[in-house]
């Protein structure tokens, strides 16, 4: 009997225990929805007085009249309203909905949605809200005029010497090639024209030879100069890297698309044209070579300066449709400090604006 008693009293101070956390959570519930309203009509209010400071700007700037500036702020002010509103609607329903019931709501499929309401980006998951970035008070910048991309160049790479055409050059033509990434800004020239832009960044150069013939570069003094190796080269390749600062002014038309919130000029399918120059300073040289000795694999890795200038000049352009862009580029600086021979790095391959 009185093991029944201890088990009635357990059962009672479980069903209290768990009626009285099933309470908390409900309250705390309703309370974190009450301020979830109130950071609502905060982030509108905000939202508004950054779009009626750029209509305001605008008018400044002469892009529109009084009265249409009178008639977009009225506009804004219409939309946060109806925000605010639609908004603190939902959350007024979800708390009629666990006070009516008690927090006691039967769960339903969770639902994911994702909202974007122009001051954020929110992922709900059922009643669970993830706000990825806020941008309280921010709105789009009425006309953008700078833009960047990640920019990635592959092809052939060589060098022109002095006294001789491309086409009697100790490198290989198909075997040597470069790699370049970067990152560039684009920023329209003109206020009220898109036509010519200026392109400016920052890249990094793997500028590669491979010699023909079985020969390999040697530092004779001052002098860098190509010989046979005694063994027979699997790989011969010298590998020198480079940081430098493109500059290009940039042709070609745009798409114009205006709302009354932004204009923008669109490039995306249209013809682009660039031409400009770079410079900068060499990071490193390495020469690699690949070869058998009695059967048994070598590989060297050399990292020497062979010579190589230290400074980086060059002239470089580019042409294409969107993003994707044929390339060239050529040194104007020597490949090799005080040669005898000069010789001038030049690539040919594709460039791509990601």
């Amino acid at each position: 009997m009185k093991t029944i008693s201890r088990h009635l009293i357990y059962a009672i101070f479980l069903v209290i225990a768990q009626f009285s956390f099933a309470q908390e959570a409900y309250e705390e519930k309703v309370t974190q929805l009450e301020k979830q309203k109130e950071q609502i009509t905060l982030q509108e209010k905000e939202a508004l007085k950054a779009e009626v400071k750029t209509i305001a700007e605008r008018m400044e700037r002469g892009e529109i009249t009084e009265d249409e500036a009178k008639s977009l702020k009225e506009k804004a002010a219409k939309k946060r309203a109806l925000n605010i509103e639609d908004r603190i609607a939902i959350i007024d329903n979800q708390i009629a909905l666990l006070q009516r019931n008690k927090g006691d709501v039967l769960e339903t499929k969770k639902e994911v949605s994702i909202i974007e309401d122009g001051v954020g980006l929110t992922i709900n998951v059922g009643d669970e809200a993830l706000e990825l970035f806020s941008n309280k008070g921010k709105v789009p910048v009425y006309d953008r005029r700078t833009y960047s991309d990640f920019v990635i160049a592959i092809g052939f790479n060589n060098a022109l010497i002095e006294g001789q055409s491309l086409s009697d050059s100790p490198y290989k033509v198909g075997g040597s090639r470069f790699f370049e990434m970067g990152w560039a800004w684009r920023t329209r020239v003109f206020r009220k024209s898109n036509f010519l832009r200026l392109n400016y960044g920052f890249s990094f150069q793997f500028n590669g030879l491979k010699p023909k013939d079985n020969q390999y570069f040697v530092l004779n003094g001052d002098q860098t100069e190509l010989e046979e190796f005694a063994f027979d080269l699997n790989k011969s390749k010298l590998r020198v890297d480079n940081l430098v600062f493109p500059v290009h002014f940039e042709f070609g038309p745009s798409k114009v698309k205006k709302t009354d919130e932004k204009i923008r000029y669109d490039i995306d399918n249209q013809f682009r044209f660039g031409i400009g120059g770079y410079g900068g300073f060499n990071m490193g040289v390495r020469q690699k070579l690949k070869y058998k000795i009695d059967g048994a694999r070598v590989k060297d890795k050399l990292n020497r300066d062979y010579n190589v200038s230290n400074l980086v000049y060059g002239l470089s352009a580019y042409a294409g449709v969107g993003g994707t862009l044929l390339y060239i580029k050529y040194d104007l600086n020597p490949l090799f400090e005080d040669a005898l021979v000069e010789q001038r790095n030049i690539s040919l391959g594709l460039r791509f604006d990601l």
